[in-house]
């Protein structure tokens, strides 16, 4: 089990919170720990956002709970009410994610009032509003997540199995059974690449130079990630329609085999050549030649016209394999195009944060 980077911040922000309190001396400390337990965020922007909508919301469950108490007590059956239209403001106002805490910030200034009771509403919402920035200072200086690291590894790993069973399917070395399980193994793993996408997404820059290179890596790493989705939707048919893949006459065969072997080369070499372990020079030297696509959809052709008396079926799901081949071979074209324009404009600017290793 890995000791993640947001278990690390949680305790420290829970520790900052409550050192804080005790050293201003404030009553319940404890409210300051659990505010801080709801604010920890995955990113500094979703942290920052986090602070804006904790303070309305807790705005909000402060005048609430403060109105409620001086007009109508602070009776059970009043509270039940007052959580109900705190709910209901917050979900109108679209702060959900701030209902949580609304609530706990209702409840601890309803729970017992005195005759300082505006005094102690205030002290409440000070608490609870201290661990929310002491969750957002730590987010901002310790351990600040770095989600380009993870996302090249996540889609690199993911694309690596992906072609490793591409190569095992189309020798016919691959288990059935074994290969349905991991096609959905890894449709679960490329969807976690995504949500790492939209993190990296929101991760701001501090200057605009940066904004620019960063705005060039968002359009790779979509490209990358939709390229092993589609590598992926690739071995999806070879296993769907692997029977009729096996039945195709040899030398047909061989051809798909072929270009198989060249695209996931290709694709190889892409995302090596992105982290700088594949020279570019090298590439465009040696070049790996694969077949046009126009002259794959050719030899499908001549193969419908060869073999008129099959089935339709067969002919209509062989059509199905090679219309992936060919949408698999432009997202792998497209792709080095891309990376190829990134380093060109932005060499040696992306091999050491790539490398760098960060805590899960």
């Amino acid at each position: 089990m890995k000791l993640g980077a947001r278990i690390l911040k949680t305790g420290i922000a829970i520790m900052l919170a409550l050192l804080l309190s005790e050293l201003l001396n404030v009553p319940s400390p404890v409210m300051a720990g659990i505010a801080a337990i709801f604010a920890v965020q995955p990113t500094i922007y979703r942290s920052y956002q986090s602070i804006l909508e904790q303070v309305q919301g807790n705005l909000i469950g402060a005048i609430i709970a403060t109105a409620f108490v001086l007009l109508l007590g602070n009776h059970i059956m009043v509270i039940g009410i007052a959580v109900i239209i705190v709910i209901t403001i917050n979900l109108k106002l679209k702060l959900e994610n701030t209902i949580g805490l609304s609530l706990v910030t209702l409840i601890s200034i309803m729970e017992s009032p005195g005759d300082q009771f505006l005094e102690f509403a205030a002290i409440r919402f000070s608490t609870i509003m201290l661990g929310v920035f002491s969750a957002f200072i730590v987010n901002l200086v310790f351990l600040p997540p770095r989600y380009e690291n993870r996302l090249y590894h996540k889609i690199s790993d993911a694309t690596g199995d992906i072609i490793r069973w591409i190569r095992l399917t189309a020798r016919n070395a691959s288990d059935h059974n074994l290969l349905k399980s991991e096609i959905e193994k890894l449709r679960k793993t490329l969807s976690k690449a995504d949500a790492l996408y939209s993190m990296y997404k929101e991760e701001r820059k501090y200057f605009k130079r940066e904004d620019a290179v960063k705005a060039r890596k968002l359009v790779v790493y979509r490209n990358m990630l939709s390229t092993s989705e589609k590598a992926l939707e690739m071995l999806n048919r070879l296993h769907r329609f692997e029977n009729e893949y096996h039945m195709l006459p040899e030398h047909y065969k061989q051809s798909i085999q072929e270009q198989l072997d060249c695209l996931i080369t290709v694709h190889e070499q892409i995302m090596l050549k992105y982290i700088g372990k594949v020279r570019q020079e090298a590439a465009e030297e040696n070049p790996v030649q694969c077949l046009d696509k126009r002259e794959v959809f050719r030899l499908f052709i001549a193969r419908q016209k060869e073999y008129e008396e099959e089935e339709d079926n067969h002919l209509y799901h062989t059509l199905q394999i090679v219309s992936a081949i060919l949408d698999y071979g432009e997202h792998v074209e497209h792709l080095d195009i891309l990376v190829t324009s990134f380093l060109s404009y932005h060499r040696g600017e992306n091999e050491v944060e790539i490398e760098e290793q960060v805590l899960e």
